[in-house]
C-alpha cells in the first residue's frame, strides 16, 4: 500500500493533471485564424443566435460534458472538500475521453447548498451536452438531480447514484440467467438507501422485482413511518414489501434470494448467508471492505459474489455505465437519461457475456471490454427515441 501511496503522488505530481484542452486543427495561417476567430466566428454565432440547437452543429456542447462535484462526499475520504476532490474529478473526465471519445471539464465547485449547486448547474448548461454530477453527499444528490432533470433540457447524471445500480442490475440479469431464474420473482434485500442504494431498489422496481426489503443506519424501512424519514427514503417507501415482523438485517436476509450492500464493511456473517434460499446472489459493494468478505461469502454457500474490488471476480465497475449511457444520450440530443434508458444500459451490458461464457465468477463484463461504450451508447440512444426524449434520431 505504502508502494501505491508513493507510486501514484510521483505520477499526478509528474503529470499535473490528467486532462488537457487541446486545438482540434492547428492555426498556422492568417487565413484559419479569420475562420476560426474573427471575423469568421460571427457566422456560427448568428446561426446559433437564430435557433440555439445549432449550438450542438458549430460547437463542442454535444461532445462534451461537465463533471460536476463539491467535494462532500469523495469516494471513501468523506467531505473533503472541491480542491481535495479535483484529483477524483480529473481521473473521471479522463476515463470519459478513454473509454467514450466524449470531452469532459473537471469543475469543483465550493457550495454547500444543494441551491447552490443547482444554480451552478443551470447556468453552466448552455455550455455542455450533459452534466455528470459527481460526489455529493446525500440525501442532497437525490434532491439535486431531480431538480435540474425538471429545469434543464440536457440529460443530468448522478453517477454515484445510477451508475453503480445500472451494473448491478447488469450483474443480476446475468446471475439469473445463468441460473435458469426469473429475477422478477426474486426475494431482494439492500443494505444502504444513500445515494446508491436508492437507486438500486428504483431500477429494481422498475424492472419488476416484486419483493425488496431495505435497511440503513436507524434499521429495517417500515413503511408505515414513511413520513418520519428523510425524503429519499420516503419515496423508497413505494416500492417496498410489507414486512413481517423483521427487526434487523439478519431477519430479512432469512430465506432471501439477493443481498446487496452499499453501506459498511462487515455488517453480514456468514450465518446471515447461510440463512438465505439456495443459489443466493451477494454483492457487497462497500469500498475497500464490503459488507462481507468474498471469500466468507463463497464459504459460507453464495453461489454467486460481486464487490467493488478490482480482486476478485464480478467487480461492480461505474466505468461500465457512465461512459456509454453519456455517449448515447448526447449522440440523439437526448433530454434526460430516464428509467427506461438505464434498464436499457444494464441490459446492453449484460449482453455481452454469451451464454457460453457465463459463469459464476463471470457475470459482468470487464471494464477494458472495447465493446461495452458504443453496445450501451446504441441501447441508451435506441431507448431515448422509443421513449420520446431524444431530439433526433
Amino acid at each position: 500500500m505504502e508502494n501505491l501511496k508513493e507510486k501514484s503522488l510521483a505520477l499526478h505530481k509528474e503529470l499535473e493533471g490528467k486532462i488537457s484542452v487541446e486545438n482540434k486543427m492547428d492555426v498556422t495561417s492568417l487565413e484559419q485564424l479569420s475562420l476560426l476567430y474573427s471575423p469568421g466566428v460571427a457566422e456560427p454565432c448568428l446561426e446559433i443566435k437564430e435557433d440555439v440547437e445549432k449550438a450542438y452543429e458549430y460547437t463542442w456542447k454535444g461532445n462534451t460534458v461537465a463533471v460536476v462535484s463539491n467535494g462532500s462526499a469523495v469516494l471513501g475520504l468523506g467531505n473533503i472538500g472541491p480542491e481535495a476532490g479535483l484529483p477524483v474529478m480529473e481521473g473521471k473526465a479522463m476515463l470519459f475521453k478513454a473509454f467514450s471519445g466524449l470531452n469532459a471539464i473537471p469543475l469543483v465547485i465550493d457550495a454547500k447548498k444543494p441551491e447552490e449547486i443547482i444554480s451552478f448547474c443551470r447556468m453552466l448548461a448552455p455550455t455542455v451536452g450533459g452534466i455528470n454530477l459527481e460526489d455529493i453527499k446525500a440525501p442532497e444528490c437525490v434532491y439535486i438531480e431531480q431538480t435540474l432533470k425538471k429545469e434543464l433540457n440536457i440529460p443530468v447524471f448522478h453517477d454515484d447514484q445510477h451508475g453503480t445500480a445500472i451494473v448491478v442490475v447488469a450483474g443480476l440479469i446475468n446471475a439469473y440467467r445463468l441460473m435458469n431464474k426469473d429475477l422478477k420473482d426474486a426475494k431482494v434485500v439492500v443494505s444502504g438507501t444513500g445515494a446508491a442504494g436508492s437507486s438500486i431498489i428504483r431500477m429494481l422496481h422498475t424492472y419488476g422485482v416484486k419483493k425488496i426489503y431495505a435497511t440503513n443506519s436507524l434499521g429495517v424501512i417500515n413503511k408505515k413511518f414513511a413520513d418520519e424519514y428523510n425524503f429519499v427514503v420516503h419515496e423508497l417507501c413505494d416500492y417496498l414489501s410489507d414486512l413481517d415482523g423483521e427487526k434487523t438485517l439478519a431477519d430479512c436476509m432469512k430465506g432471501a434470494d439477493i443481498f446487496i450492500g452499499v453501506s459498511l464493511a462487515n455488517l453480514v456473517s456468514k450465518d446471515d448467508v447461510r440463512s438465505m434460499n439456495k443459489d443466493a446472489v451477494v454483492f457487497g459493494l462497500a469500498n475497500p471492505n464490503p459488507e462481507i468478505p468474498y471469500p466468507d461469502a463463497k464459504e459460507a454457500g453464495a453461489r454467486i459474489v460481486g464487490t467493488g474490488r478490482s480482486d476478485y471476480p464480478n467487480q461492480v465497475n461505474n466505468v461500465l455505465a457512465f461512459p456509454g449511457i453519456f455517449k448515447g444520450a448526447l449522440s440523439v440530443r437526448a433530454s434526460q437519461i430516464n428509467e427506461e434508458m438505464k434498464i436499457a444500459a444494464a441490459e446492453g451490458i449484460a449482453s455481452l457475456i454469451s451464454d457460453e461464457e457465463l459463469s459464476e465468477e463471470f457475470i459482468i463484463p470487464n471494464a477494458f471490454d472495447p465493446r461495452v461504450a458504443d453496445v450501451v451508447a446504441k441501447a441508451v440512444a435506441d431507448k431515448a427515441i422509443e421513449t420520446g426524449v431524444a431530439k433526433e434520431d
